[in-house]
């Protein structure tokens, strides 16, 4: 067994903006393993919001490094029970092993992950195109540069109705709006009316996570659906999700890879979730291990690689929101 750790710092095209955060580089960790035949890669950005950082991810992995060498062979749900007790403070760098060990396990079985899974690549959603928060000139104008059949718009002024309500003389487009936690419950059910009105198809956190109290006023009277994403970090969150929210926004960085989301996506398919996976800016590594799941989504926000200026990798590529997979095995991706 070969464990090696790979640091990159990747460049966006544009700044990339949110309420609480600003950027225009995103440093990443690619982890790659090996059984001796084949070699599997896994990927998650070190995001300072949380804390995470490429070092941190690094050290903890290799706190894990005999496990893996004695249980190689066994399955990656396995080995991510395995090493949880070690990994479960840093479910990133969990993320980042676990997609990679995912990645081995289709190449030795000589299948990509979704065949294995026993799903078909059908009715597969459109993943949206992420308008970063900015100037109304600088949003139209990376509307007018990038057509797309979905966008996600990012929110968190007190200008936010007026900025869709621009956005729209530019564009027929589905719109989703993500708040990231800045607007109070009455701001949100008032906008979830107003919103309607411009096609929007839901409302992304609106609130932030401890407002848990008023999420459940703004779930009774929201007219849009409202989606988790802060409020829903793994598994532990889904059921208390299920009474305040339609929907969850999954993160396999947040919930420890992907041998949890499809816990979570079972899980909330059982307690009638709508489910979405996320991104975050990161490469086409990280990228193509969301799109095994593709099959099991009602929404998908996969944009990440496309925000940046130059890819560390090849794997899935995607075309005006649809998705396009590789004919190769595991996640499909190849290390450039």
């Amino acid at each position: 067994m070969k464990l090696e750790f790979f640091t990159y710092t990747l460049e966006l095209k544009e700044t990339f903006r949110i309420s609480h955060d600003a950027r225009d580089f995103q440093e990443t960790l690619i982890v790659a393993i090996s059984d001796g035949k084949y070699t599997g890669y896994g990927e998650a950005a070190a995001t300072s919001y949380y804390g995470v950082t490429t070092d941190g991810m690094i050290a903890a992995i290799k706190k894990a490094e005999g496990i893996l060498k004695e249980n190689i062979q066994l399955s990656p749900e396995e080995i991510w029970q395995l090493t949880f007790p070690i990994l479960q403070e840093n479910p990133f760098a969990q993320c980042a092993l676990d997609i990679a060990l995912h990645d081995l396990h289709g190449k030795r079985n000589g299948l990509p992950l979704y065949k294995m899974w026993g799903l078909e690549l059908k009715n597969l959603p459109l993943t949206n195109y992420t308008i970063g928060l900015d100037s109304v000139e600088n949003m139209v104008s990376k509307i007018k540069k990038f057509p797309w059949p979905v966008y996600k718009i990012k929110l968190g002024t007190e200008e936010d109705v007026e900025i869709i309500r621009e956005l729209r003389k530019h564009t027929n487009s589905v719109f989703r709006v993500d708040a990231n936690g800045a607007w109070s419950a009455e701001e949100t059910i008032q906008n979830s009316i107003k919103l309607k009105e411009l096609n929007v198809e839901f409302i992304e956190q609106p609130l932030p996570p401890n407002k848990e109290n008023e999420m459940f006023e703004v779930y009774q009277k929201s007219v849009l659906s409202i989606i988790a994403d802060e409020s829903c970090l793994d598994e532990k969150d889904v059921v208390k999700c299920s009474t305040i929210f339609h929907g969850i926004n999954i993160k396999l960085t947040k919930c420890g890879g992907l041998t949890p989301a499809r816990r979570m996506i079972a899980e909330a398919k059982k307690l009638n979730l709508k489910v979405m996976v996320g991104c975050m800016t990161e490469s086409s590594v990280g990228i193509s291990a969301i799109a095994q799941v593709l099959p099991m989504l009602d929404y998908v926000d996969m944009d990440g690689a496309l925000l940046l200026k130059n890819d560390i990798a090849s794997g899935v590529t995607i075309n005006n929101g649809k998705v396009e997979f590789p004919k190769s095995n595991g996640t499909g991706v190849i290390l450039l």
